[in-house]
């Protein structure tokens, strides 16, 4: 296997864009409920419009050059051509730090707060606030392409290797859904070079009406909010992870039905009050649709739920990496630091004032904010 990296630009050939325009033109739209609202899943007229708005004011070329701003690269680890952004400091003592998206996300994430990170002194900060930041595709998401076989232990060892080849024996790493998950792992299985994580979702503080202190009301609360998960917000997770297979044939041959897919969660998981559009810019999640529907990716971005469906609540194991905690209360979920701490080494629990599931996409300057105060000890 080569260790070689090389610079990768995005280049997306005209045909593909003419095929899209071609299929949403030719969308064949469902009936609806006239009163449901969003309560059915998302809404013929809105999904209607952001389709026209798609097809006819949405500039591709122009978020295309957006990311290709960002120096971006590719290399082959555990047979995959891994895609990344790698953006170096110019200051001394900058620290690594290694940036992971989710499901339904992309590098789109973190794109607002990459500048901030890497040059703070431009940004408001400090010189010692500085990160040499590196930002990972998920194999099977986004322009890592498709990819069959991958958990997020198999990511987190991409990882450890993708850090170990760019020249990082220390660093930091923070974490969102899937990748919140694979940054846990990271900690387990890399423990000797990261040195500190962040994290916005964590498992094993998930919390049930069974292990909640009914005495608390701050737990039952949270309680509430995983049972409206596991019964409403969370049926698309039992569907990607018992047959993704089936679920990508739609996804893979509609551009409307991957948008709708993606974009209900926006609207589930983010601090939304009417559309999505309250809580993130609407380019921007197209851009993030795009990124699914160029690559083809639904199936294979589903599919990390089919692999991890059979550890699904089972213990995490015991890490001794120092943790902290961003806590947004728009979140699908709402840990408990109590649980959190059987098996988590916690140093840091910060309750965030807004922002949701997405949360550096939503909230980039919370989110910077957290990520310095949070990794200052381990400079």
């Amino acid at each position: 296997m080569s260790e070689q990296i090389t610079p990768f630009r995005i280049d997306i050939p005209q045909e593909q864009l003419d095929d899209l325009h071609r299929r949403l033109d030719a969308t064949r739209w469902p009936d609806q409920d006239p009163n449901a609202g969003w309560s059915q899943g998302i809404p013929l007229d809105y999904t209607r419009e952001l389709a026209e708005y798609w097809r006819t004011s949405y500039d591709w070329r122009a978020q295309e050059a957006r990311l290709n701003a960002f120096p971006q690269f590719r290399t082959e680890i555990d047979g995959h051509n891994l895609h990344f952004i790698h953006v170096r400091s110019a200051e001394a003592g900058a620290v690594p730090l290694l940036l992971t998206h989710g499901w339904p996300g992309s590098i789109v994430e973190f794109l607002e707060v990459i500048a901030p990170l890497t040059d703070p002194v431009a940004h408001g900060g400090k010189p010692e606030d500085a990160f040499h930041v590196v930002v990972p595709t998920i194999p099977g998401y986004g322009f890592s392409g498709p990819a069959v076989g991958w958990s997020t232990t198999r990511a987190a060892a991409a990882w450890a290797e993708l850090m170990r080849r760019l020249g990082y024996d220390r660093y930091v790493a923070h974490g969102e859904d899937t990748g919140a998950a694979i940054t846990r792992q990271l900690a387990v299985i890399d423990a000797e070079h990261l040195i500190a994580m962040h994290l916005t979702d964590i498992a094993s503080a998930g919390i049930t009406f069974e292990n909640a202190d009914p005495g608390n009301a701050e737990e039952m609360r949270a309680a509430e909010k995983a049972q409206r998960y596991a019964f409403e917000f969370g049926a698309y997770a039992m569907l990607q992870a018992s047959r993704p297979q089936t679920l990508a044939y739609g996804l893979a041959d509609s551009p409307v039905g991957q948008m709708a897919w993606i974009v209900e969660r926006f609207k589930d998981w983010t601090d939304s009050k009417n559309v999505p559009e309250d809580a993130v810019d609407r380019d921007a999640m197209l851009t993030n649709v795009m990124i699914y529907w160029l690559n083809g990716t639904a199936g294979s971005s589903a599919r990390y739920y089919f692999e991890g469906a059979s550890t699904w609540g089972a213990p995490e194991p015991e890490t001794t990496v120092p943790l902290s905690v961003a806590v947004m209360p728009h979140d699908i979920g709402a840990p408990v630091r109590r649980l959190a701490e059987r098996n988590n080494t916690i140093v840091r629990w910060t309750e965030l004032a807004r922002g949701g599931h997405f949360a550096a996409m939503e909230e980039p300057d919370l989110i910077i904010e957290d990520l310095r105060a949070s990794f200052a000890p381990y400079r």
